[in-house]
């Protein structure tokens, strides 16, 4: 895997800054029960880790402030014309 270089080059907005990608172990059973979770709540099981270490950094009072929001996961917002694409009237 190739890391981007670091240093001057073009301005980002916080928004587009990349993620990072992190290694993680987990025992099996662990992991099972977490994408049981995830899906019952309509999440990836890397948006419910995701979701679950924002939540405990809050509660711990680490979150920084400078933290954003969750992205949004799914399907993209409709069109500006606000209808919904489907059958065509009758």
């Amino acid at each position: 895997m190739t890391v981007p270089p670091e240093g001057p080059g073009p301005q980002r907005r916080p928004q587009q800054q990349q993620r990072k990608q992190v290694l993680l172990r987990l025992d099996p059973a662990v992991y099972e029960a977490l994408a049981r979770w995830a899906g019952d709540e309509l999440r990836s099981a890397n948006a419910q880790i995701e979701f679950l270490l924002r939540r405990a950094l809050a509660e711990a009072g680490r979150l920084p402030r400078e933290t954003g929001p969750l992205p949004r996961r799914g399907r993209p917002p409709g069109s500006p014309g606000g209808s919904a694409p489907g059958p065509p009237p009758a």
